[in-house]
This record gives C-alpha cells, structure tokens and sequence, in this order.
C-alpha cells in the first residue's frame, strides 16, 4: 500500500487502538470481582424491595466497568462513552419502574386453584 492510499484515508490501517497497562486491568478485575461479592453477598441478606435496586445498581457498575476498560470506550470518543451509560442508566431506571409497579398490584393477584388445573389439565 502506497503512502498515498493513506494519506487519502481511503484504506484506514486499524492495527492495534490503545493498549491498556496492566495494572489498571487487574485493578479493573478485582473491582468486578468485589463487586460480583457485594452481589453474591446481598442477595443473602433480606433488604425487602431494596434488594432489586441494590442489584440493578451493581450490574450498572458492572457493565460501565467493563465497557470503559475491556471495550476501550475509556480512550474512545467521549460520546460514545456517555451515550453507553446514559443507556445501562436508563435501562436501569426502566426495570426499576417495571419492578415498583408490578409490586404495586401484588396484594390484587388470584393465587389460583393449581391442584384443580392439574386436575383438568390432567383429565384424558
């Protein structure tokens, strides 16, 4: 290829984007796994209709930690860098409302009659 061809930016050469120094993978690592910890040791412990959005929270964390750093979005772009959480934040806040309405009408669900469907069901 020819100096010309890339100076027109007609063949991009996409080689290697950023390489990340070790520590900060290993330190990226073992955050994603206190984090996995602090996951691992709430759902053991009863905090009510907190437990969902402590987990939520986590995963957002989560997911943030391992699009800036192992997906490189930390040196790309800073849009592209807002928009990815802005979006995990907003799927978070919209599973956050799906679960408090669906709490809302728990006291008005039909448990139902299970043995009488099997029975039905189970009838030739």
């Amino acid at each position: 290829m020819s100096d010309e061809t890339h100076a027109s930016g007609s063949h991009a050469d996409h080689g290697v984007g950023h390489v990340v120094p070790y520590r900060i993978l290993v330190a990226t690592g073992l955050a994603l796994l206190v984090l996995t910890w602090i996951t691992v040791s709430v759902a053991s412990i009863d905090l009510g209709e907190a437990n969902i959005y402590v987990a939520l929270a986590v995963a957002v964390v989560k997911g943030t930690l391992v699009a800036l750093f192992f997906m490189h979005l930390r040196w790309d772009r800073p849009f592209n860098s807002i928009v990815f959480i802005g979006s995990l934040l907003f799927v978070a806040l919209f599973l956050a409302f799906a679960m408090t309405d669906t709490a809302e009408y728990q006291d008005q669900v039909d448990p139902g009659d299970a043995k009488a469907v099997v029975d039905i069901v189970g009838q030739p």
